[in-house]
């Protein structure tokens, strides 16, 4: 499968709907940064230099500054694959990030999602 093309989608254009998701199942903005904070390591600043400098999934993972060690735990299945067997590393840290927001929308306590 060519992943080239999600790759090279700007995440300031998968943000929005990553926000809308959370807030249509009462969730937060607020919840969904701390989720991206958790797993990448960006601050509330850098995320959202991120945002603005409309850079794509692969340039945003690429510049993130750690991801989390506990990304190991994130288990189960997005978009029809267990997040866990995606080989290609980039595209496993995308549907990480998809996963975590899944969980979010679905009511998920933060400290399940945050994986403590």
């Amino acid at each position: 499968m060519d992943n080239t093309r999600v790759f090279k989608m700007a995440f300031a254009s998968v943000y929005p709907h990553y926000v809308a998701k959370a807030e249509k199942k009462g969730r937060t903005k607020a919840e969904l940064h701390t989720i991206i904070h958790w797993l990448t390591g960006y601050d509330e600043q850098s995320l959202k230099q991120q945002i603005e400098n409309r850079v794509d999934f692969q340039t945003f993972f690429a510049n993130a500054p750690r991801m989390n060690p506990n990304v190991s735990k994130i288990t189960g299945v997005i978009c029809g694959y267990r997040v866990e067997e995606i080989e290609d590393p980039l595209m496993q840290q995308i549907r990480y990030l998809d996963k975590l927001v899944d969980e979010l929308a679905k009511g998920k306590k933060m400290e399940t999602i945050l994986r403590k």
